[in-house]
């Protein structure tokens, strides 16, 4: 589940705090020291492989869980796996999610270690793979080849602009048939991909991704995913800097006098999950255009493709300047969520491939970096 901040931060109450002295006031006025640092340090390394993995941390992964891990024992190559604990079990029972999610993070290693004149060569699942989760085995070993990289400019000058936007989008600007064929032709890593602003298709989305939230949000086990994974206040961000970020001096204030908490959003009849599930659905229904990635199968080298296309289109949207956000809810494969993604196949992929990725296009405002732990702590042999 995503949530957008600013009509968050209405729906909670916004104003709650006008004034505040002493001690109150430094907490307010709190914010994260050390969870966005990464976006700052990226690209200060000397060696090429950790030079590249600064801008690789920076990926899209799904509820920021960030489950990455780098082996560079070996000279010139990056190894990776998946970190095991940090897994979406209930919302993500194959770990497919988990695993595009992977793709972005080495799509974005590939075009950074270009800027340097670095080749990558990817061997993904060298060890073979399980359809039904994933384990210790090697994700992907990357070979660094010196002067044959091929440098993207159009799309690695906005590595540090990239966000996934989740707020409402401005629903008086349309979607421009050049701006969709701009976004298609980023998508060169093997999946299909198409898109569309017809504004009948748009609608049936905007009531299909809307009712997914809604499943999502009111299957208990798979909402706790969300709320477990809240990140209240400066504090909690920078010792935890995953998950959904709810900080600055609204959340700082809405969490010191009670009115927020983790506790609060699991009420069901509290006004947190009301106004959430209200939040989200509404969100959901400003998409102005759309545009889906397929695969013919389902296999983890078909996920880690996803990815890497996936993180192509998102630097090509920040490129023309619209926003987009990933609408993963109705592909995912928990029971309570069969219907509509079956739905979603029936629409998208009518000749049985399988929609990796879906995403609303529009205009929104800009939004902050997300946290990230440090390169540092992703790597387990230097």
């Amino acid at each position: 589940m995503t949530f957008s901040r600013r009509k968050t931060l209405a729906i909670l109450g916004g104003g709650v705090i006008l004034a505040a002295g002493g001690a109150t006031a430094a907490r307010l006025s709190r914010a994260p020291r050390t969870a966005l640092l990464p976006w700052q340090n990226a690209g200060e390394y000397t060696d090429p492989r950790m030079n590249a993995l600064s801008h690789a941390i920076l990926a899209p992964n799904p509820h920021n869980r960030q489950p990455r891990l780098v082996d560079l024992s070996e000279p010139d190559t990056v190894t990776l796996y998946v970190d095991t604990n940090r897994l979406l079990p209930h919302t993500d029972p194959f770990s497919r999610q988990i695993i595009i999610g992977l793709g972005c993070f080495l799509e974005l290693m590939v075009l950074a270690a270009a800027e340097q004149g670095y080749g990558v060569t990817l061997d993904v699942f060298p060890d073979g793979e399980d359809a039904g989760g994933v384990d210790q085995r090697r994700v992907a070993v990357a070979t660094f080849e010196p002067g044959t990289g091929r440098k993207e400019p159009a799309l690695f000058d906005h590595v540090f602009e990239r966000r996934s936007l989740k707020e409402p989008y401005d629903t008086a600007r349309t979607v421009q048939n050049t701006d969709l064929s701009t976004l298609e032709a980023s998508v060169q890593r093997g999946c299909q991909v198409a898109s569309t602003n017809d504004m009948h298709r748009v609608e049936i989305l905007l009531n299909l991704t809307a009712a997914a939230f809604q499943i999502e949000f009111e299957t208990p086990r798979t909402y706790k995913v969300s709320v477990d994974l809240f990140r209240i206040g400066a504090r909690e961000v920078d010792a935890n800097p995953d998950g959904i970020d709810f900080s600055g001096p609204m959340f700082e204030g809405l969490s010191a006098t009670g009115l927020f908490s983790r506790d609060a959003a699991m009420d069901r009849d509290g006004v947190s999950y009301r106004s959430g599930l209200e939040m989200v659905t509404s969100t959901a229904a400003t998409g102005m255009a759309y545009i889906w990635l397929t695969t013919p199968g389902n296999s983890r080298a078909e996920q880690i493709m996803a990815g890497r296309d996936w993180v192509r289109l998102n630097l090509a949207t920040t490129a023309i300047g619209l926003g987009v956000q990933p609408m993963s809810q109705a592909l995912q494969e928990f029971p309570e969520m069969s219907a509509l993604y079956d739905q979603a196949h029936d629409m998208l992929a009518p000749d049985g491939s399988v929609v990796q990725m879906l995403g609303r296009l529009g205009y929104g405002p800009d939004v902050a970096h997300s946290p990230r732990w440090s390169l540092e702590s992703k790597i387990l042999n230097a």
